[in-house]
């Protein structure tokens, strides 16, 4: 399995490292239009294999050291910075996409490659990957709300003190401000929410829900705030994904594919079962009413913000 990395920053820095770590590639490219940096982090990182699994990694100047490649992954733009917003980033960034992806598509087998997008506002990436790309839908893969996702699970587990893996809970929607949480399709153990807090005697009033879907939405602006940027969380995120990939696991992530949402067509995260061609099928969780005039809402967020291209 080979896998390319495009922009090695601190957010693809941390990619290569989680994916690496993986042990599920064998030959990693990492590609920078700053080549120094990309020669320094594939030193870096081959070092690193010793350590652990034998990857060959190397750095690659020109985008056709990218061929073969099963799978890219798009790292590169600018990231946020304290007091922007992911939308800030749009127009910056949509130009870094138009830029890139035609010289990937240059260099991959379209019949069969997979593209992975990180680059934020991200679901109006992947729309626009997807339009340059032609490649189908399933193939064209942002991360979407998994991190949010998790950053809910774990807030959670906190509160009700069990592990997050028996936590079952989703973030649909944007992948940014107007993101949703699906409260009623949270599961614990089996249980629901409510029957769960009701026989572990735990509190979740609605100022509680409050409280945590504020958390969950500023997670990653208090992390920017601390650290400058986030990149170990979405590193994860990305592994995780190429895992469910590779090992064609058929889990069910909230992943941000084009895909038709009432009379829109446009990507936005929604639980959808992954496996080795990529999306499979895409699921409607139950939801309230008021939840799911939320998720129009954001669906009408991102297509204004597609719009503005």
């Amino acid at each position: 399995m080979k896998i390319s990395i495009i922009g090695v920053g601190s957010v693809g820095s941390a990619v290569a490292t989680a994916v690496k770590n993986t042990g599920l590639v064998h030959e990693m490219v990492l590609y920078d239009r700053d080549g120094v940096r990309a020669r320094a982090a594939a030193e870096d990182l081959g070092h690193a294999t010793v350590f652990g699994f034998d990857v060959k990694i190397s750095a690659v100047s020109n985008y056709r050291g990218i061929r073969g490649s099963d799978i890219v992954i798009i790292s590169a733009g600018a990231n946020q910075k304290p007091g922007e917003t992911r939308t800030d980033l749009l127009q910056n960034n949509a130009e870094v996409i138009r830029d890139i992806v035609p010289q990937v598509m240059e260099n991959v087998d379209a019949k069969n490659v997979i593209l992975i997008l990180v680059t934020n506002p991200l679901d109006v990436m992947v729309m626009l990957a997807r339009e340059i790309s032609k490649l189908p839908t399933s193939r064209v893969i942002g991360t979407g709300t998994m991190l949010d996702t998790a950053r809910l699970r774990t807030i959670l587990s906190r509160g009700l003190s069990v592990s997050p893996q028996s936590i079952h809970s989703y973030v649909l929607g944007e992948h940014g401000d107007s993101s949703v949480i699906d409260w009623s399709s949270v599961t614990v153990g089996g249980l629901s929410l409510d029957d769960f807090c009701r026989q572990t005697k735990v509190p979740m009033t609605d100022a509680t829900r409050e409280t945590i879907e504020y958390r969950v939405r500023n997670a990653a602006y208090e992390i920017i705030r601390g650290r400058g940027a986030t990149w170990d969380g979405i590193g994860a995120a990305v592994s995780d994904l190429l895992r469910c990939i590779i090992n064609d696991e058929r889990r069910i992530l909230t992943v941000s594919v084009v895909d038709g949402v009432g009379s829109h067509t446009l990507a936005m995260s929604l639980p959808r079962i992954v496996g080795r061609g990529g999306v499979i099928t895409t699921l409607i969780p139950k939801m309230s009413s008021a939840e799911l005039a939320a998720l129009r809402r954001s669906a009408r967020i991102i297509q204004k913000n597609f719009s503005m291209l």
